[in-house]
C-alpha cells in the first residue's frame, strides 16, 4: 500500500471512515496504511515510527474498529478493554482526543488518567463503565493500588513512544502493570527505534509480532528547512524577539535546555509585545493546558518549552521550531525539529548557536549526516543590545536570576498586557463529546467520554490529528 492508498480500502468500519472525512484527510501515511491491516488482523505489532509521522491514528482507528466488531458484553465500571500507555500528560491527552475523533460516531467511551491533578475525579469517572483508557504509567499504578481500576478485561495493550518511557525510567512501572494484564491480549508496541533495549522489551510483551519501520531513527526532515546563527548567548533573546516580529511568525515552537530559561524567554517576549507562553515541568497541569490549547488555537504565538514538556505537542502545519539553545543530547535534535515538516507540509528549524555550544552543532551535524546552513538575520546588529552583566546571562542550570544591571532593549511598548486564555472547564468535569462544548486536550483528565455528534471543530484541533 503507498500513501496514495485512499482510507476506504483498509477495511474500516462507516463510522470511522465517516470521522476521518470530518477531519478532511483522504490517504493514510505509511505507517497507518501498513499498521491499520495488521492491527485489524489481531495480531501483535512492533513498529518503528517517530512522532509526526501519523502513528496515533495508526493505531486508534484501527482499535475502534476492533471494538466496534465485537461488542462488549456487559461492560464493568473502572474495566477498560483497551489500555494505552504514553510516558507523559500531554501525550496522553493528545491520543485521548484522537480516540475521541475518530471515536464521535460511535458509543465507545474513553477517559484519560495522568498525574498532577486530582485523583478523586478520575476515582469518580471509573464508577463508569469505559472502553478505553489512556494513561501515563504511574498514575495508572496509583488507581490499581486503591483499586480503583480493575485491569482483567484488557484486550488490547499499546505502549506508544516506548523508547521515550525506557529513557525516563517507566520500566519497572511498565513491568507491574503487565502483571496485572491478562495473558492473553493483543499488543502493541510504537517506538522512534529499535534498540536493544526495546528489544529486549518487546520480548516480554509481545507474541510472535509483525514488524513494520516507516522512517530511520535520525533522519531529519527533507522538508524542514534547517538554519542556525552564529551569536552570543547574551544577545539571544532579543535576536529571537526581532526574529519573531520582522518576520511576522504567528506560530513558532521555542526550545529550551532549562525551565528557568524558558519561564525568563517568554517573559522578555511578552514585554516586547508578543503573545508567549512558557511550559516546563514546574507548571501545573492546568497552566500547560492553558498554554498548549492558546498555542493550538493561535491565541499564544510562541510557546517556549523544554524538550519533556514538548512531548505531545502535535500539530500538522506548525511552521516554524526554533533552538534557542542547542540540545545536550543530538538525537533530541532531531525530535524538536520533527515538530515541523508534517504531514506534507514544508517548515523551517533555526537554531540560535553561541560559541559553547559548537561541539553540541558538530555531533548534531555528525548526527543527520548533512551541515546546516549558516545564515545572518537582515537588519539585525548586536548594537542594537545593550550588554548584558555576565552574571545576567542565560547559565544551563535552573538557578534563578539576579536582577540585570542594564535590561535588554523594550519594543512595542504598552503591547506587553496579556492575559493567558483560559480552558473551558477544570480537570474532573463530567464531559462528553457531544455537547458542543469541546474542552482542550488534556483538560479534563479523568472524565470518560461518550463520543457521538461533537460540536464544531477548529482548525487547530483538526490539524493535530492524522499528524501524530
Amino acid at each position: 500500500m503507498t500513501t496514495q492508498t485512499p482510507f476506504a480500502a483498509l477495511g474500516l468500519a462507516e463510522p470511522l471512515l465517516r470521522a476521518v472525512a470530518d477531519t478532511g484527510y483522504e490517504h493514510p501515511t505509511p505507517i497507518q496504511a501498513q499498521a491499520i491491516p495488521q492491527v485489524i488482523k489481531g495480531g501483535d505489532l512492533l513498529a518503528a515510527a517517530q512522532t509526526g509521522t501519523g502513528k496515533t491514528a495508526g493505531f486508534t482507528l484501527p482499535i475502534l474498529h476492533r471494538l466496534l466488531q465485537n461488542p462488549a458484553q456487559g461492560r464493568k465500571p473502572g474495566q477498560p478493554r483497551v489500555l494505552i500507555l504514553t510516558p507523559t500528560r500531554e501525550l496522553t491527552a493528545q491520543v485521548e482526543e484522537s480516540v475521541r475523533t475518530y471515536g464521535q460516531h460511535t458509543s465507545v467511551r474513553s477517559m484519560v488518567m495522568f498525574g498532577g491533578v486530582n485523583i478523586n475525579p478520575q476515582i469518580n469517572a471509573l464508577r463508569k463503565p469505559l472502553d478505553i483508557l489512556v494513561a501515563t504509567p504511574g498514575r495508572l499504578l496509583d488507581h490499581a493500588q486503591q483499586k480503583t481500576v480493575d485491569l482483567s478485561g484488557v484486550e488490547i495493550l499499546v505502549l506508544d513512544e516506548a523508547d521515550r518511557m525506557l529513557d525516563m525510567g517507566f520500566i519497572r512501572d511498565i513491568r507491574r502493570i503487565l502483571a496485572l494484564l491478562p495473558k492473553k491480549r493483543q499488543n502493541l508496541l510504537f517506538s522512534a527505534t529499535f534498540s536493544d533495549e526495546i528489544r529486549e522489551l518487546s520480548k516480554g510483551v509481545l507474541t510472535d509480532p509483525i514488524e513494520i519501520s516507516v522512517a530511520r531513527r535520525n533522519t531529519a526532515s527533507e522538508l524542514v528547512a534547517q538554519s542556525m546563527v552564529l551569536t552570543e548567548q547574551a544577545h539571544k533573546r532579543d535576536l529571537l524577539s526581532y526574529i519573531i516580529r520582522e518576520s511576522g511568525w504567528h506560530q513558532v515552537l521555542v526550545f529550551t535546555r532549562t525551565k528557568h530559561g524558558a519561564n525568563r524567554l517568554a517573559e522578555k517576549l511578552v514585554k516586547d509585545g508578543l503573545s508567549a507562553a512558557a511550559i516546563h515541568g514546574n507548571k501545573s497541569q492546568a497552566a500547560r493546558t492553558r498554554a498548549l490549547a492558546g498555542f493550538k488555537d493561535g491565541k499564544v504565538a510562541v510557546l517556549v518549552a523544554t524538550d519533556i514538556a514538548a512531548r505531545g505537542i502535535d500539530i500538522d502545519h506548525l511552521p516554524h521550531v526554533v533552538n534557542f539553545e542547542l540540545p545536550n543530547v543530538p538525537e533530541d535534535y532531531v525530535h524538536r525539529i520533527g515538530r515541523t515538516g508534517r504531514a506534507g507540509s514544508t517548515g523551517s528549524a533555526m537554531s540560535l548557536v553561541d560559541r559553547s555550544e559548537i561541539k553540541l552543532l558538530n555531533a548534531i551535524e555528525k548526527l543527520i549526516k548533512r551541515p546546516i546552513e549558516r545564515t545572518t538575520v537582515n537588519g539585525w546588529s548586536p548594537d542594537m543590545v545593550k550588554a548584558e552583566p555576565a552574571h545576567a546571562r542565560d547559565h544551563d542550570d535552573d538557578r534563578p536570576p539576579r536582577r540585570a544591571g542594564n535590561a535588554p532593549r523594550r519594543t512595542g511598548a504598552g503591547a506587553g498586557a496579556r492575559q493567558t486564555p483560559r480552558a473551558g472547564g477544570q480537570p474532573g468535569e463530567s464531559h462528553r463529546s457531544g455537547n458542543g462544548g469541546r474542552k482542550p486536550a488534556g483538560g479534563g483528565a479523568g472524565q470518560p467520554r461518550q463520543h457521538g455528534n461533537p460540536g464544531r471543530r477548529n482548525s487547530g484541533q483538526r490539524a493535530a490529528l492524522l499528524g501524530k
